[in-house]
């Protein structure tokens, strides 16, 4: 049965290069977050809780980890008969256009036109938020838009990269867009979240595609403002986009305040992830833990204080973590002392040993390292 009318597509590769350190080996969108989520998790599941039952997830490269975490989809009530999730890794010849959408979205025109949905909803997966797309659907049908795109108020985080700043009428109508504008104060800039028709999609890809266009912003958007409806909507809730290593240590590290908890992992729209059954988190007699986020299957035998610990990490007697983000099944020595520190997967840091970064430039440790 069919939940609604929309058809999700995600982009796991786009924004690659702004976080090079741990998009080295993997896709953008199987970046850990939060102790035990990936950083596809939210939109895929702010999809699934809009009703959302048929999304393709589009690939380029390094998506083995990806495929791993998706699998069939089953966290996600995606593995059905009929719809259900769908890997779209790169088809055709190499380009010289480095994550174009426009030719990710030229590439799957068979998945789109055996598509059944009228509507479309595009995303990216360097954005956490928890977005309801049923409404944004509402208001898209309510202006009769031809697009909607999804922008917030405020400040551009930096790093963002090339940013859509748009002007936006009383009525919601987007009457100019900017990219990459020098502009301080707060503005309206954009989520890289749209929807529109599916059919309306096909054909400006195809246009773009003739025309040797292949810039998303500029040439799908930016020349089409005129020619079509295109509405703006607004989102006030929270959200993190995650666009260099110190972003991403520090929306972790916004985890730990309860209004950003309560507004990302709403009980009423949760997000979910692969599940790994595991033990409860072990603490030692000297244990001292206080303001973290501490996953299932953790050995804590040491002091950890504002930090966020993934599956299976190791703490030692005698280490002292402060402020660190540390990944899946890492150990950390006896009488370790690590500050501001992100720690990879499988990483082992031998005991005594000294790392400290600062709040604006976190050190980081590869995946499988050894210190």
């Amino acid at each position: 049965m069919r939940g609604n009318n929309m058809l999700g597509i995600l982009f796991s590769n786009v924004h690659d290069e702004k976080i090079r350190e741990l998009t080295e080996k993997r896709a953008m969108g199987s970046v850990p977050f939060g102790g035990r989520y990936r950083l596809i998790d939210f939109p895929l599941s702010n999809m699934v809780n809009s009703g959302i039952n048929k999304v393709g997830v589009i690939t380029k490269n390094n998506y083995q980890s990806l495929m791993d975490h998706l699998g069939s989809g089953k966290a996600w009530d995606l593995s059905r008969k009929r719809e259900g999730l769908f890997i779209l890794p790169p088809f055709g010849e190499e380009s010289a256009v480095t994550n174009s959408r426009v030719e990710h979205l030229a590439s799957i025109s068979r998945f789109l036109g055996n598509s059944r949905e009228d509507y479309v909803v595009l995303s990216d997966c360097d954005t956490v938020c928890n977005i309801d797309f049923s409404a944004v659907l509402a208001y898209h049908l309510e202006k009769e838009a031809d697009i909607t795109v999804v922008y917030r108020y405020g400040k551009i985080p930096v790093g963002l990269g090339d940013p859509s700043v748009y002007t936006i009428a009383p009525d919601g109508r987007v009457l100019d867009m900017l990219i990459s504008p020098n502009m301080d104060g707060e503005c309206n800039f954009g989520m890289s979240i749209l929807i529109m028709r599916r059919d309306l999609l096909m054909r400006m890809v195809s246009d773009c595609v003739s025309r040797n266009l292949f810039n998303f912003k500029r040439d799908f958007l930016q020349r089409n403002l005129k020619d079509y409806r295109v509405y703006g909507y607004e989102f006030e809730g929270c959200a993190r986009a995650i666009c260099s290593m110190n972003s991403y240590f520090e929306a972790n590290m916004s985890l730990m305040l309860p209004k950003i908890r309560g507004e990302l992992f709403n009980p009423n729209r949760p997000i979910y992830t692969k599940v790994r059954d595991d033990m409860p988190a072990r603490y030692g007699l000297g244990a001292d833990v206080g303001n973290s986020i501490i996953a299932d299957g953790c050995v804590i035998e040491g002091s950890v204080q504002n930090c966020v610990l993934f599956r299976g990490v190791k703490v030692e007697k005698g280490a002292r973590l402060e402020n660190c983000v540390i990944m899946q099944d890492s150990v950390v020595g006896a009488n370790c002392r690590l500050s501001y520190v992100v720690v990879d997967k499988d990483v082992m840091i031998k005991e005594d040993r000294s790392l400290m970064g600062f709040q604006s430039y976190p050190v980081f440790i590869s995946k499988g390292a050894v210190v």
